[in-house]
């Protein structure tokens, strides 16, 4: 489902559906780096200003699925015109900021970005620049990045398919929002 909070700024709306704390799990795979699947905890959040404040981590797991150590970390900003352009400023904790553009599709919650800026800390490995995909598909957000570098063409490197999380705020707001004349056996309530 999603909630389009009374507070989110007005240009923000065609992207509610990013909106709260994702988790999940997907794969990672890129030539000189290790091959392994990924936990991930994304979040997107918003204080009434015209953009979406993001964060992300994600971390190795073990075949049994458990922690090992962490992979990556983001944060940036998402912001959305009213042509539905999109633009995000995301610093990695490699030592790379990056500033992206792309668009919002039309009639479906679908975001294509690619790099129109890159730069580089002295510490930061190889890279010039990469494309994503965010899609919100049956109430899952789903993503595919791609990148590059000097050395390796642009190829996909991680997806991810996470899942909402739902906080004690939100079961309490879902619960407010019941009618007051529901069936004290719920079942008719589905008839």
């Amino acid at each position: 489902m999603i909630e389009i909070p009374s507070d989110l700024h007005k240009d923000l709306v065609p992207l509610a559906f990013l909106l709260g704390t994702w988790a999940g799990a997907g794969v990672h795979d890129f030539p000189g780096s290790e091959k392994c699947n990924f936990g991930q905890e994304v979040t997107f959040s918003h204080d009434g200003r015209d953009f979406l404040e993001y964060h992300s981590h994600t971390w190795v797991l073990d075949a049994d699925g458990n922690k090992v150590r962490p992979l990556e970390t983001e944060s940036g900003f998402w912001r959305i015109d009213g042509t539905r352009k999109v633009e995000v400023v995301m610093t990695r904790d490699d030592g790379v900021v990056e500033i992206w553009y792309g668009d919002l599709a039309d009639k479906k919650p679908q975001i294509d970005l690619v790099t129109d800026a890159v730069a580089r800390t002295a510490a930061s490995g190889p890279y010039t620049g990469g494309k994503r995909l965010y899609g919100y598909v049956k109430s899952d957000l789903m993503w595919v990045g791609e990148k590059q570098t000097p050395e390796v063409e642009l190829r996909p490197y991680m997806s991810a398919h996470l899942k909402k999380v739902v906080t004690p705020d939100d079961v309490e707001r879902w619960a407010k929002a019941l009618p007051d004349d529901m069936p004290d056996d719920g079942i008719a309530f589905f008839k």
